[in-house]
C-alpha cells in the first residue's frame, strides 16, 4: 500500500495529542455513549480544543456527571447531553428531531454493546447490530442534513466517524439471518457481524454523502479495558490473555485516552482531508490482514462494496429511513 495514509500518531498516542493545535471554536460535534470508557475522551479532546459536544446517553446522570468533568477543565458549556436509546428507534427519531436544523460538524458512532446474551431491541432487532449497527445508521440517516448544513457553515467537510473493532474478524453480515431467528446464536458471531456492519456503514455512507460535504471513516480503537467488558465473566478475559489471575491487565491493552486517539484522527486529522470509506487504526489506514500480524490489519469483508451497498438496502428497509 504505497499510497497508505498514515500520521504523525501511532499506538500510544492519546486523543488530546491528536486534537493538540486545532481550533474548534464554533463546531458542533455529537459523540454517542460517551458518558464513560473512549466516549469521554474522545468527547474532552474535542470540547478542550473548543468545540461544543453533545454527550449522547441512554443514561441522563451518567452523562450529566461526564459533562461536568469534561467542563471542569475545558469550560463551562463545552459539554452537553443529549438523550438517546440506540436500542429504541423512537428514541433515536426523538434525539434527532430535538437536534433539529442546528449545523453538525462532527458526528462519532461511538457507542456499542459487546458480546451480551441473546437478546433483542425495542424494535425486535439482535441486540449487538440492532444497537451498534441499526441504530447508528438511523442516527446518521436523520442527520445527514445537519452535516451537510455543517460542512456549508464552515466550509470544511464534516465527518462521521463510525467505531468498529477487530472483532469484525470473527464474522462478516448474515444477510440470510442476521438476527439470529433460525441460526443458533454465539455472542462473538453476533459481536463481530456487528462490528463487521459498522465498517460497511462507513463504505456506504462516504459514498452517498461526499459530494454533499460529508466524509465517513470506520475505526478501530484498539484494546481497552472499559464498561465495554461489562457482560463478560473475569474467567473468559483471563483465558483471553486480557488479564492476569491477579486482575492485571495485559500490557497490549491501550489506556482510554490512548483508545480515543485514533477516534480523534478520524475527526480531525489533515491527512483524512476528502477521503473516506477507510478502516482506520492507532492513527493510520490499516493495512489488508495478516495473519503474521495477528492484533492489526482489517478483512476485505469489512470493505467490501457490493456488501456494503446490500447493507444499506437492508437497514432502509429495517428502519424506514
Amino acid at each position: 500500500m504505497s499510497d497508505r495514509i498514515t500520521s504523525p500518531f501511532g499506538y500510544r498516542s492519546t486523543a488530546r495529542e491528536v486534537a493538540a493545535g486545532h481550533d474548534l471554536t464554533g463546531r458542533r460535534a455529537i459523540v454517542t455513549g460517551a458518558a464513560t470508557g473512549i466516549g469521554i475522551e474522545t468527547a474532552r479532546a474535542l470540547a478542550e480544543r473548543g468545540a461544543q459536544v453533545t454527550i449522547a446517553v441512554r443514561k441522563p446522570d451518567l452523562g450529566a456527571a461526564a459533562a461536568a468533568d469534561i467542563n471542569s477543565t475545558a469550560g463551562e458549556g463545552r459539554a452537553r447531553v443529549g438523550h438517546i436509546d440506540l436500542a429504541n428507534q423512537a428514541s433515536v427519531r426523538a434525539f434527532a428531531e430535538a437536534w433539529g436544523a442546528q449545523p453538525l460538524n462532527i458526528l462519532i458512532n461511538n457507542a456499542a454493546v459487546m458480546a451480551c446474551p441473546q437478546s433483542y431491541t425495542d424494535d425486535g432487532l439482535e441486540m449487538q447490530i440492532g444497537t451498534n449497527h441499526f441504530g447508528h445508521y438511523l442516527l446518521g440517516a436523520l442527520l445527514a442534513p445537519a452535516l451537510q448544513a455543517g460542512a456549508q457553515a464552515s466550509g470544511q467537510a464534516s465527518r462521521l466517524v463510525s467505531l468498529s473493532s477487530i472483532g469484525h474478524r470473527r464474522s462478516g453480515v448474515n444477510f440470510d439471518d442476521p438476527h439470529y431467528r433460525t441460526r443458533a446464536y454465539d455472542k462473538w458471531e453476533a459481536y463481530g457481524q456487528a462490528k463487521s456492519a459498522n465498517a460497511l456503514f462507513a463504505v456506504g455512507y462516504h459514498r452517498r454523502f461526499k459530494d454533499q460535504g460529508i466524509i465517513a471513516n470506520a475505526v478501530m480503537p484498539g484494546g481497552i479495558m472499559t464498561p465495554l467488558q461489562r457482560h463478560l465473566p473475569r474467567e473468559e478475559m483471563i483465558a483471553f490473555g486480557w488479564m492476569d489471575e491477579a486482575g492485571n491487565i495485559n500490557d497490549r491493552f491501550k489506556t482510554t485516552e490512548q483508545g480515543a486517539a485514533t477516534s480523534v484522527w478520524a475527526a480531525l486529522g489533515p491527512e483524512l482531508d476528502g477521503v473516506g470509506g477507510l478502516y482506520l487504526e492507532n492513527c493510520a489506514q490499516a493495512l489488508p490482514f495478516n495473519p503474521e500480524v495477528p492484533f492489526e490489519g482489517v478483512m476485505a469483508h469489512a470493505l467490501d462494496p457490493e456488501a456494503a451497498d446490500r447493507l444499506w438496502t437492508l437497514s432502509q428497509a429495517t428502519v424506514g429511513a
